[in-house]
């Protein structure tokens, strides 16, 4: 069967089971090949699809050797780690970061924490104070504080904050503009999440990595990094989900051939299929079932 009937199929299925989508589309690494919008084609918040991009920040400084995946975050911010703290807290370092495996044990600053104003106004000193749970390093917990400490870390090396640094490495040279995003009450871009885009302007990150990197001709992203943060770096437990396959470098692995996604709450998910050449990219509102979407997409990711 074709792309084009493959999709058409989808979209039929959309509009006979009523699932809440707002578009979808197919791009190769350069171009946009088929996109359909059920609704208005605007910028929304794609929620944790943003840790991927700090992923991206963090194969950017590391590859300029501004930073490691072995410096430790309590050698970044001495002056936030409190009296007497854990011993623990000096070995997370922003690889444990970049995986989820801080060690903090608790999916904290989530959206809801956020904004009921939890770790206000200083994101890193609360996160400093919290208590170690596991050894960081020995076990996965999904927690977008541990990509806000990771993107905290990101900007300390640098020099630049994480958007004006995104800007001028990735968003500019890509043609994505300055994108809106929200930030922590002191003024650092969320690196868990918050960034609002379009459909096709979310999944060019997608196709930057199905290139290796590579963006009209341009080398932007070390193709190393991109290896390393697209493959498994640690198990995520055994919960049942089709998509729940091990996680690398805030990145999510998927169930085909060498496939991963970037995947933000309620369905904002770009998944690059390598074998196939292809990104497939979607946005979804706030409500509805996703798990039922979720299951049409992966009927469509295995048929292609």
């Amino acid at each position: 069967m074709s792309l084009e009937k493959n999709m058409q199929e989808f979209i039929k299925e959309v509009k006979e089971n009523g699932l809440f989508i707002e578009g979808i589309a197919v791009a190769d690494e350069k171009s946009v090949i088929f996109e359909h919008h059920f609704s208005p084609d605007l910028p929304r918040n794609i929620y944790s699809h943003t840790k991927s991009y700090t992923a991206t920040a963090a194969g950017l400084a590391v590859s300029s050797g501004n930073m490691t995946l072995d410096d430790r975050l309590a050698d970044y911010f001495p002056e936030a780690v409190p009296d007497d703290p854990d011993p623990r807290i000096g070995q997370i370092t922003f690889r444990n970061l970049l995986t989820m495996s801080s060690g903090f044990h608790g999916a904290y600053l989530m959206n809801g924490d956020r904004r009921n104003g939890v770790g206000a106004p200083d994101y890193l000193k609360y996160m400093l104070s919290r208590p170690i749970q596991a050894d960081p390093g020995s076990s996965f917990c999904y927690s977008s504080a541990d990509s806000i400490l990771a993107a905290r870390m990101i900007e300390k090396a640098t020099g630049k904050r994480l958007g004006e640094y995104l800007y001028e490495n990735l968003f500019s040279r890509l043609g994505q503009g300055w994108p809106l995003w929200e930030h922590d009450p002191q003024g650092h871009p969320n690196g868990g999440g918050g960034i609002f885009m379009k459909l096709t302007e979310m999944m060019k990150l997608g196709q930057l990595y199905l290139a290796g990197g590579t963006w009209n001709g341009e080398v932007v992203l070390d193709r190393h990094w991109i290896s390393e943060a697209t493959a498994k770096q640690i198990e995520t437990g055994t919960w049942d989900d089709v998509w729940n396959c091990g996680y690398g470098y805030q990145f999510w692995m998927s169930p085909y051939p060498g496939a991963y996604r970037a995947d933000g709450a309620y369905g904002q998910v770009t998944t690059v299929l390598p074998e196939k050449g292809l990104v497939i990219a979607v946005q979804c509102p706030e409500w509805g079932d996703f798990g039922k979407v979720k299951q049409a997409l992966h009927t469509l990711f295995v048929r292609i």
